[in-house]
């Protein structure tokens, strides 16, 4: 271990989000990152690339192995899991949790998986008692829509409905694990609350269209957006007791991939 440098493991260091965290992070000389995926190839290769004033340490490792052994083994102190997708993570989605958490490493992630965010919260004795954080969820949904309705609720007697949507930039590289992740419920029901009540709607396959104003200057154009299974739909409520309607949606581009992913979600 390299006297002073707090160490940072990224699991999946060297994917889409892995790899933009460790190039955000990688200016900081008071840090070792440990980049870390199944090909300790590739891990190798992102790290000569990377540059920058960080240690990186390039590792081995397979969350679906002895996570316990590979977090000790590394000496972590905080792991980041940017791996997924969060929805197919087996029979024991939190191994890579429970092993931080027996090691003393605090954890965040990057889980968009409504399921996985909102079981994280079974673990908060037991952080406690070990003295460490667990965060999930750190990413688009849901933290930065709970931010953004936080800032817009100021003043506000009170929150009747809340709806969102995050339109990515045609140029933005989403990673084969976002695939996997829309494909894993397109067409599904998920849960949501709709006049009050908790409910149901299809995901991709329900659709609403926006054209966002910002404040001062000229509106964009209309963007059409499709229900996502995120895990505001179950958070926010809880957040804002007494919401009429949540309802969250993605809006991809260009329209014509959009619109063959709802025929196709519309096929479940």
């Amino acid at each position: 271990m390299t006297e002073g440098r707090l160490r940072i493991l990224i699991l999946g260091g060297y994917g889409t989000f892995g790899g933009r965290l460790a190039r955000l992070l990688a200016h900081e000389p008071r840090l070792t990152l440990l980049i870390a995926g199944r090909s300790r190839a590739k891990a190798e290769a992102f790290c000569r690339a990377l540059g920058g004033a960080a240690e990186t340490v390039p590792l081995a490792f397979d969350r679906d192995g002895d996570a316990a052994a590979g977090i000790a083994a590394a000496g972590a102190e905080i792991v980041v899991d940017a791996t997924g997708p969060f929805q197919a993570y087996g029979e024991a989605p939190y191994r890579v949790v429970e092993a931080c958490i027996a090691a003393g490493a605090d954890y965040l992630d990057l889980a968009d998986g409504a399921d996985f965010v909102e079981g994280i919260g079974r673990f908060d004795e037991g952080t406690r008692v070990r003295g460490v954080a667990v965060l999930s969820g750190v990413s688009s949904f849901p933290v930065l829509t709970a931010a953004v309705v936080r800032h817009l609720a100021r003043g506000l007697a009170h929150v009747d409905s809340i709806e969102g949507g995050i339109a990515p930039s045609p140029y933005a590289g989403v990673g084969l694990n976002v695939i996997r992740a829309i494909a894993s419920y397109a067409g599904r029901e998920v849960r949501l609350t709709r006049d009050g009540a908790p409910a149901s709607g299809r995901a991709l396959v329900e659709t609403r269209r926006w054209t966002i104003a910002p404040p001062g200057r000229l509106p964009l154009r209309s963007t059409r957006f499709s229900l996502v299974d995120v895990p505001d739909l179950r958070l926010l409520p809880a957040l804002w007791p007494g919401l009429s309607e949540i309802w969250i949606g993605a809006g991809p581009v260009p329209p014509v991939l959009h619109r063959g992913l709802n025929a196709l979600a519309r096929l479940v």
